[in-house]
């Protein structure tokens, strides 16, 4: 969580400093890529823009040059200012519900300036993982699909191996409660 040190300032001190001035900018890296790049803004969609230096050259030169990608339009900031929002909120809102195993941390540190790994899991021991969400909401009309990815076959391994006994374990289409159909297994379609 690249702002977490800028958002601990803001909470705690009422004011940032430049310390995290490099998360920033890393921050602000990220998000431009998402945007110029990846094509994971909802307003511009899948496209690419900019002059695509951080593609590998050819190995030989292309028989007709290609032609660049337009310049990204001149709200790009603004998806690029929406991006990093909302990875701050994020970090104030964990900040704030975990103020006391951030002050417990910091009490620890005043008192040993190093602390190890078992001591951190001990303090951190109270918080909870936050569900995983996507920051890519641009499907529009293109809506993914319930059905999960097929298991590499160690992976699939792996699960079958930790199925009850007596029962066969999941397949590929069958992973997550899914029938070769497309219906959930146990509806009488498995």
């Amino acid at each position: 969580m690249l702002l977490g040190g800028r958002t601990a300032e803001e909470l705690i001190f009422h004011e940032p400093t430049s310390g995290a001035a490099n998360d920033i900018d890393k921050a602000t890296q990220i998000a431009r890529a998402m945007v110029t790049e990846y094509g994971m803004s909802e307003r511009l969609g899948a496209r690419k823009f900019g002059n695509g230096d951080s593609e590998p050259p050819p190995r030989r030169p292309p028989p007709h040059p290609r032609p660049h990608p337009p310049p990204p339009p001149p709200a790009t900031p603004s998806d690029i200012k929406r991006m990093i929002e909302a990875a701050h909120d994020e970090a104030w809102e964990v900040l704030v519900e975990y103020r006391d195993v951030l002050d417990a941390l910091v009490l620890r540190l005043l008192e040993k300036e190093t602390v190890a790994r078992k001591e951190v899991l001990e303090l951190f021991a109270t918080v909870q993982k936050r569900p995983a969400r996507g920051t890519y909401t641009g499907y529009g009309k293109r809506l993914p699909s319930d059905r999960p990815p097929i298991m590499p076959p160690k992976e699939l391994a792996l699960a079958a191996s930790s199925g009850l006994d007596g029962m066969a374990g999941p397949t590929n289409g069958q992973v997550l409660g899914y029938g070769l159909d497309g219906g959930t297994v146990g509806e009488g379609n498995g």
